[in-house]
């Protein structure tokens, strides 16, 4: 699903979804990265279109391409945690994958968290609130990583759903790559031709 079901922010209540949506703002974000394959790429194109993202960054990532992590936030971009190996909630049990989002914490210095395939149940969110002023999810997912879309489907899906407020997610990672470098570009145009603009999520 593109748009989260009203099922899920039901769950996650203490969540944030969407931004305000009275706002001309909207809030393209990347997850996975950063990795020196992609990023510099992303923000490249950023810059072209004076776009500022929020990157929700992998510690171990962070770890390896300490240099690429602090050109992000030199320039202009907002940083958020996505743990240190990518950990799933449903998966690792509840102290193992808060240690690692602790042991990314060391690296990444932000307010701002989003769980790995969204993945969290309920009763963790108030442990979030305490480590983090928020728990970050979405409004759009463009599905960039799904090898069964086309770049051209993955395009549609942020078209067809993007509105004021929205939270974009895209990825900067080798597997969505081609569909990223397609879509991601036509957003920002696509943003700045409905009088919108890109800012970070604070």
């Amino acid at each position: 699903m593109v748009r989260p079901p009203f099922s899920a922010k039901v769950l996650l209540p203490g969540a944030t979804w969407r931004q305000d949506s009275c706002s001309k703002d909207v809030f393209v974000t990347f997850d996975d990265g950063p990795i020196p394959e992609i990023t510099p790429w992303v923000l490249d194109e950023a810059d072209k279109w004076h776009a500022k993202l929020t990157f929700f960054c992998v510690g171990e990532n962070v770890y390896k391409n300490a240099d690429l992590f602090q050109e992000i936030i030199d320039r202009g971009h907002c940083v958020g945690n996505h743990t240190y190996n990518h950990m799933r909630a449903w998966k690792e049990d509840k102290k193992t994958y808060f240690d690692n989002i602790d042991k990314a914490s060391h690296l990444i210095k932000s307010r701002l968290f989003r769980p790995p395939h969204g993945e969290l149940y309920p009763w963790y969110i108030k442990q979030m609130k305490r480590k983090f002023e928020k728990v970050v999810m979405w409004d759009v997912l463009c599905k960039d990583y799904d090898g069964h879309l086309s770049p051209s489907q993955v395009y549609d899906n942020v078209k067809n759903n993007i509105r004021p407020g929205s939270i974009i997610v895209f990825h900067d990672s080798l597997k969505a790559e081609k569909n990223m470098k397609y879509a991601f570009p036509k957003t920002l145009e696509l943003i700045a031709q409905k009088g919108l603009t890109t800012r970070v999520i604070k």
